[in-house]
Order: structure tokens, then sequence, then C-alpha cells
């Protein structure tokens, strides 16, 4: 993101991480804020930031056995595109047990934590909230979807990104979602 972001406004490195970090936090993501901002096209950013190498993702034996246990309509909710979104479950040997994903680009470009892109989730596939469980790995996009009365659960992760957020609005935290699902869905 910093290298786009370098080249599309023409700043040094230090300069456009900084914007980087800035836009994400104020915007919910860095691709809001450039579109706020710079009036930016998304996708040719959604398709520079997301050509990444998905060779070191390995199928899950273990969290395919417990989605298969688990019942109920199960979609994807990304800030970023469906395609990708595909690929990693596709890549992880889960894809089966998803219904949709709905992604940034659906969302009109409103990422998560706006609470319009959950009211817009809710629509579009005629969720009831408090039969809803979120489950997300940024505990700040938790917030919106308590404040709808879902069930919240964060994947809780050692990623830099995490480092300052609080398990305000969150029902459950794990470290390991196939444990815990198995778990859950044991007997």
């Amino acid at each position: 993101m910093t290298l786009f972001i370098s080249e599309f406004l023409d700043l040094d490195s230090e300069q456009a991480n900084h914007l980087r970090k800035d836009y994400y936090r104020d915007y919910g993501t860095t691709l809001a804020g450039l579109m706020a901002n710079h009036g930016m096209e998304p996708d040719g950013f959604l398709d520079y930031v997301h050509d990444i190498d998905l060779g070191g993702l390995t199928p899950s034996p273990a969290l395919d056995e417990a989605l298969a246990r688990l019942p109920g309509r199960k979609i994807i909710y990304t800030n970023g595109p469906a395609g990708r979104a595909q690929e990693v479950l596709e890549r992880i040997s889960i894809h089966r047990h998803f219904d949709d994903v709905f992604d940034i680009i659906r969302a009109d470009f409103v990422p998560k934590p706006d609470p319009k892109a959950f009211d817009s989730l809710v629509r579009h596939y005629r969720l009831n909230p408090p039969d809803t469980v979120m489950v997300e790995d940024l505990a700040r996009n938790l917030e919106p979807a308590a404040a709808l009365g879902m069930t919240t659960v964060w994947i809780k992760t050692e990623s830099e990104i995490e480092a300052n957020q609080s398990a305000k609005n969150v029902d459950h935290v794990v470290d390991d979602l196939a444990a815990w699902l198995a778990a859950l869905t044991a007997g």
C-alpha cells in the first residue's frame, strides 16, 4: 500500500506510510481515505494491494471439519474484493461452506467499521442481527455488529494493527478459530 500511495501521490515512502496509517485510522480503510481525499478510483488500488502470493496458505482440515458441523448460512464480509476472498477460501479448502462474499464493492466502498456498511450487509442478506454471529480479526470492526445485536467473536492475532485494540463489545475472544468452533460444535 505504501508503494502504491507513494507513486499515486508522488510522496516519499515515509510520508506515504504515515498517510496510509492515518487514512486507515480515520476512514476504516486506506482506500476510503484515498477515495475521499484524492478522488482515486478504487480498481487499480484493489488490484495492486491484493496481488499477494498465497502460496503459503495451505488447507485447514480442522477448520473445514468444524465449519461442516456448524449450522446456518455462512457469509464472508471483507473490506477487500470478493475474488481475492474466494481465492483464499479455496487455498485453505473451506470455500464449500460459504454461501456468498459481501465485499467492499457490494458495500459501495463504505468499509467496516462504518455502521452504514453493516446496515447494507443486514439488508442485502435479510439478516436478523440477534441471530447472527460476526467473526472478525479486528476488534474495532465488531463494534457496529454488537450495536446491531449480533454476537461477536474476535480472532485475536499478533498483528501490528491490533496492538492497541480492546475487547470492548466482544462476546468471545479466540486465538484459534478452528479449535473454538470444534469445541462449540462437539457432541
